[in-house]
């Protein structure tokens, strides 16, 4: 990724320009970049984005699992088929044709077969490569490492919706991380102890601040 001050036209010209990611041609790179900024913005004047890249050199293998949930905060796709993979048990076979009757279900009518076919795979493929499913044509429920760096953000954005306390442990956002509490709170100290966030807790009171990651207007 690109230095911790570029822009979202440093990011661009990266990608279309130098082709960091050893794009076949031009057309290609246009179209890949295109996608990263839907996905991630790529915008440091956007919070999500910042601060997903001021923890992104925190812990390097956070990354594969960091980059999906930041992707679940913009794709509304990637959101429907997080109950699918969630529902899983580690060791069950993930059929291609379950992951498209979640979305044929849910709108039907609305997507040909060939694009359910295809909106599958590159979901699959996104799970695949944050650690909650494994292997190439089979796909199989696996569960991902979990940092406290993930921790940190998946807290961070329970806590833009409006959670605190206890109660950021049980929002959507943790409960992709599928960890015990006591588990989520260990990696939340650990997260604390490296300066991710700022964790109390004394008694039944857990307090949780996010020091920085928003400037005052925002």
């Amino acid at each position: 990724m690109a230095s911790s001050s570029a822009s979202l036209d440093d990011y661009r010209t990266a990608i279309e320009q130098d082709n960091i990611l050893q794009k076949n041609t031009s057309r290609t790179r246009t179209l890949t970049c295109g996608h990263l900024i839907d996905l991630y913005s790529l915008d440091p004047q956007i919070p999500l984005f910042r601060n997903l890249r001021r923890l992104w050199d925190s812990e390097p293998a956070a990354r594969p699992l960091l980059a999906c949930q930041m992707a679940l905060t913009r794709d509304p796709l990637l959101r429907l088929s997080q109950h699918k993979i969630l529902e899983l048990s580690p060791g069950t076979v993930l059929p291609r044709i379950d992951m498209e009757h979640v979305f044929a279900d849910r709108y039907p009518d609305r997507f040909s077969s060939s694009t359910l076919k295809s909106l599958a795979q590159n979901l699959n493929a996104t799970w695949t490569h944050a650690g909650f499913l494994q292997g190439r044509a089979k796909k199989t429920r696996t569960e991902p490492d979990i940092h406290p760096v993930n921790v940190a953000f998946a807290l961070w954005l329970g806590h833009l919706q409006g959670a605190s306390g206890t109660r950021l442990f049980t929002t959507d956002w943790t409960k992709l991380l599928n960890c015990r509490l006591e588990q989520l709170q260990e990696l939340a100290r650990q997260a604390s102890f490296s300066g991710l966030l700022t964790y109390k807790h004394s008694s039944e009171i857990i307090e949780i601040t996010f020091p920085d990651y928003l400037t005052k207007d925002e």
